[in-house]
């Protein structure tokens, strides 16, 4: 199925659509949260059919959700920056009016009535949840029916799938996003975003707290969008229970120059086609030209141990996720009397022959790969390396649906060592292979949130773009 050829991405014109650039009119009455809503149910009208990103949309709430905010910026009034943004929501976060299926059977018609933590906290600072995004079966990687904005053969990655797809089809500003191995960044990376993946436990997860590596996070069209939602959140609701909030200024960080980045390979270098691979490097060549020194496994033997030390992220990752979600997954199957997805049983029967003692020796694995990464923190300010093995892989099978690939999300290989690393990552819209989008990340050190949107900003602004 071929795309149409007016969705050919190119990072250094493609418009995302942004929020914080409405702001001004906003203050001064020649534009309204009520008019920027109709403009995004006008895009929704044209490309929802094809893109298929909402699980549920209901057009008049958000509308009396825009209406309300429009009063509150008339009277000069608002509650924040984001005041009157419309946020999607992925299908995982419990939301008071709107279902939470979680694009599982066993949960059609689940409608708990209660709000998550930063859906709360959105409602807080004015923003409204913009229906509820697509997501794969409850986090997984069996695939819901929502394509690529830029190729309707394509995924839009997992599982945050309907966040990044309607956030690049410039359906909405922003989007909440959740990773537990790469959820956030791989899917942000395949649709053009920008994207934050937190720092483990700096943003209130609400009831998502079954497994010890998920995070939520934006997706946005804007670095300042991203930061802003990000920040709203984490000042009303927190970080998890006994870990400290996302922290930093009130406005998007103003862009920091690193002096030196470490170029990680990861599982993943050897996977890439030779096309992503002269990207990447043509990008590298210029982050280098810009004079910021770029430092590689073979430069230091600190680098090779951290190399190392994620050299098997994958499996760690994906094992101890398995293994954290085998009750609440087994339970679903007995409570509703019907099986989960052939992916996810195979998963859960493979997490129910772990022991105790196997999961145990991964976490042992999982802490000496975040001792290595604090090893090496006096060398760079960051690291580098892409946010997805190259462009979105295509559909394989008769339908999205019945997709046959064996990762039919896309292959995480990138982003399982910032998961097991506890770590924050931003990803950056900065590559184009075959006029599709590939994401560039940067990971930072626990709890440099903040200082990785300042270096992400700083190569947004200053690296050129690389198109193959």
């Amino acid at each position: 199925m071929a795309r149409d050829a007016h969705d050919t991405y190119d990072p250094r014109t493609f418009q995302a659509l942004t929020y914080h650039t409405a702001l001004p009119s906003f203050a001064d009455g020649s534009d309204s949260p009520r008019a920027y809503l109709e403009r995004c149910l006008e895009v929704i009208e044209e490309r929802e059919s094809e893109v298929r990103a909402f699980a549920f949309l209901d057009a008049d709430l958000a509308r009396t959700a825009a209406d309300e905010s429009t009063a509150r910026w008339k009277a000069g009034k608002p509650l924040s920056p984001i005041d009157g943004m419309p946020v999607g929501i992925k299908d995982l976060l419990e939301t008071k009016d709107m279902p939470t299926e979680m694009n599982c059977k066993a949960l059609k018609g689940n409608f708990p009535k209660r709000d998550n933590a930063a859906v709360w906290a959105l409602r807080q600072a004015g923003a409204y949840p913009f229906g509820k995004v697509v997501t794969a079966e409850l986090g997984g990687n069996q695939p819901g029916p929502t394509t690529n904005p830029f190729d309707k053969s394509r995924t839009p990655g997992g599982s945050s799938s309907g966040s990044a797809a309607a956030v690049g089809a410039r359906m909405m500003p922003a989007a909440i996003g959740s990773q537990v191995g790469g959820s956030i960044i791989r899917p942000a990376a395949y649709c053009g975003n920008f994207a934050l993946k937190p720092t483990q436990g700096a943003i209130n997860r609400g009831e998502r707290m079954a497994t010890s590596m998920s995070t939520h996070g934006p997706h946005a069209g804007s670095l300042e969008d991203m930061w802003q939602v990000a920040y709203e959140i984490a000042k009303r609701a927190g970080g998890d229970r006994g870990c400290p909030a996302l922290s930093g200024p009130s406005t998007c960080p103003q862009p920091v120059k690193p002096e030196r980045l470490i170029v990680l390979e990861t599982e993943g270098w050897e996977k890439l086609d030779d096309a992503s691979k002269q990207a990447f490097d043509a990008f590298c060549r210029g982050v280098a030209d810009k004079g910021v020194t770029l430092l590689r496994r073979t430069d230091d033997p600190v680098i090779e141990a951290l190399e190392q030390a994620i050299g098997h992220a994958t499996h760690v990752a994906n094992t101890i996720t398995a293994w954290e979600n085998r009750w609440y997954q087994r339970n679903i199957v007995e409570e509703k009397g019907m099986p989960i997805g052939e992916r996810l049983m195979a998963t859960l029967e493979r997490a129910e022959a772990m022991s105790v003692r196997d999961y145990e020796a991964l976490l042992v694995e999982r802490a000496q790969a975040q001792a290595a990464h604090a090893a090496a923190a006096h060398l760079a300010d960051a690291m580098i390396t892409l946010s997805c093995p190259g462009p979105a892989p295509q559909w394989v099978g008769k339908s999205v649906e019945e997709c046959t690939s064996a990762r039919p999300t896309g292959d995480a290989v990138f982003n399982y060592p910032s998961s097991m690393l506890f770590a924050p990552v931003v990803t950056i819209p900065k590559l184009a292979v075959s006029g599709l989008p590939v994401g560039v990340q940067l990971i930072g050190q626990q709890h440099e949130d903040a200082r990785m949107t300042a270096l992400g900003r700083w190569v947004w602004e200053n690296v050129d773009p690389v198109t193959v």
